[in-house]
């Protein structure tokens, strides 16, 4: 199969993948939970309900003065936010625009927001007395700044325990700085490259983005911007709260992209069922799963968007300044990812085995390559949307009969009920990760017989559609397979079922 990087490689300057948009939480371990929050209360002689005169409203004194501080040392006035629909980032890219992209504050903000806090409570039955989670609004502070490595960050600074803290950083931010500092040229609009002087360096060093390196630069921003982090024993514990990785196809001009991205596009709606999502992101959908699933088709200001989600993650496609043709995993849960990894049970005993990814900051490395290679396998699949030539003459000698052994097995016809329900089944994204055995196929076509599927597989076999692994029962689509079957099912929804629906347009 030829990929839409390889088809076009004359029309497409370079491909880049990395990190986007990537939002980080700060936990503070000493008071990140209620009965944390009760236990240090207690440490040091607090009343629980003196917990907001004693605690809270000093720590959020202090936090105000630093903000006020920092302000003033930078010649910057802290802007109070009253506007619902008000974008701190519109109003941060105007600054940029007059102040220049050097390292140091960039802007202040506040805004009276929503935040998780604790309560104290009194239990009549059991006469304890405790801190309980609740919720409820303080002020919050967003620093905007540019960091020497990461680009433009903010880290946003709640007034009010527990004093979570969230941070924010742009992959391609990062990605500037360090071509910069390698004098690699380039041309970046917004989030986007358009110009890469030297593609392959520039992916060696998005993919050089440390974790423990991060680590230090969160622990710095903390500790300058929210200073009550120095009245505990122990350093903030860093998590992933979002996070979006990106393949960028970069096409020379916006002529070559968009034909191509139109051709995708309408495709891809169409085509991509809940079964494929699952095997793009690496999962197998079975009869369980009761979390979100879709696909929709949107257009913007900037263009056209198709998103595919599934739960807490989303593979979308769009282009990006009509110049780039953008493949985007967003995962607001990392844990929806399994990979092998180091398990420490609570007997102490660890063994290496298929688990979730952990949220923390450390797992950057492991999901590079998971959200990678979800990217890669919706990049494969709409390669062979996007060319169906090749398909489409492998359909025609398909519909021909095969010989084995002086046997005539019959070739397959979209238009037939069995064929098209074959078709249909051996084509579920599920079967893509793991293969099917005839026992499978019978729980979809639950008319067949044992011996009629076995007939059936043996014509996919003789036709080359399917392979049989080793010395099991199972079978994998071939690549033949997987173009030819994609290439049925898409001309029958594009062209065949459209048509039938209404004849007058031939």
């Amino acid at each position: 199969m030829s990929l839409l990087t390889e088809r076009y490689a004359d029309k497409i300057a370079g491909v880049l993948s990395c990190y986007d948009r990537v939002v980080i939480t700060g936990t503070l371990p000493d008071i990140g939970y209620a009965k944390a929050m009760t236990g240090y209360l207690y440490q040091h002689n607090i009343r629980i309900f003196d917990f907001a005169n004693e605690f809270a409203m000093p720590l959020r004194d202090e936090i105000r003065q630093n903000a006020e501080k920092i302000a003033a040392e930078n010649g910057i006035e802290i802007d109070y936010i009253r506007r619902k629909n008000f974008r701190k980032e519109e109003r941060v890219k105007a600054i940029l625009a007059e102040r220049g992209e050097h390292p140091g504050l960039v802007h202040v903000f506040s805004a009276l927001e929503p935040c998780t806090t604790y309560k104290p409570w009194h239990n009549k039955e059991t006469h304890q007395t405790y801190m309980r989670p609740d919720s409820g609004k303080c002020l919050h502070y967003y620093f905007y700044f540019i960091h020497e490595e990461l680009g433009l960050c903010y880290l946003r600074v709640p007034t009010w325990a527990p004093y979570r803290l969230q941070f924010y950083f742009n992959g391609h931010g990062h990605l500037a700085r360090q071509l910069s500092r390698h004098a690699i040229s380039y041309g970046k609009v917004d989030n986007a490259f358009v110009t890469i002087g030297d593609f392959r360096k520039a992916q060696n060093l998005a993919d050089q983005l440390e974790p423990k390196r991060l680590h230090r630069i969160l622990d710095k921003a903390a500790q300058q911007y929210c200073p009550v982090v120095g009245r505990f024993k122990s350093r903030y514990h860093w998590s992933i709260m979002q996070v979006e990785y990106c393949t960028d196809i970069v096409f020379r001009a916006r002529e070559h992209l968009e034909p191509v991205y139109e051709s995708l596009s309408r495709a891809a709606i169409h085509a991509v069922k809940a079964d494929n999502v699952a095997t793009f992101l690496g999962r197998k959908l079975n009869g369980n799963y009761e979390g979100e699933l879709g696909s929709d088709f949107s257009t913007r200001i900037q263009g056209t968007r198709i998103k595919h989600r599934m739960g807490p993650v989303s593979i979308k496609m769009y282009d990006k300044l009509g110049r780039v043709l953008r493949i985007e995993t967003t995962a607001n849960d990392v844990s929806f990812f399994k990979h092998y990894r180091k398990v420490v049970h609570r007997d102490g005993s660890r063994e290496t085995k298929f688990a979730a990814v952990r949220k923390s900051i450390y797992s950057l490395k492991p999901l590079r390559e998971l959200l990678g290679s979800a990217n890669r396998r919706y990049l494969e699949y709409i390669s062979e949307l996007q060319e169906p030539t090749v398909g489409v003459k492998s359909l025609e000698k398909l519909s021909r009969p095969a010989e084995k052994h002086g046997r005539s097995y019959r070739g397959f016809n979209l238009f037939s009920g069995d064929d098209l329900d074959l078709f249909v089944s051996v084509a579920r994204g599920e079967f893509n990760i793991s293969g099917f055995r005839n026992h499978d196929l019978r729980q979809i076509m639950k008319d067949k017989t044992g011996g009629q599927m076995s007939r059936m597989l043996k014509r996919l076999r003789l036709h080359g559609l399917i392979k049989k692994i080793g010395r099991t029962y199972k079978y994998y689509l071939t690549r033949l397979g997987r173009k030819v079957v994609l290439t049925a099912l898409k001309l029958r929804e594009l062209v065949i079922i459209p048509f039938l629906a209404h004849p007058e347009v031939g």
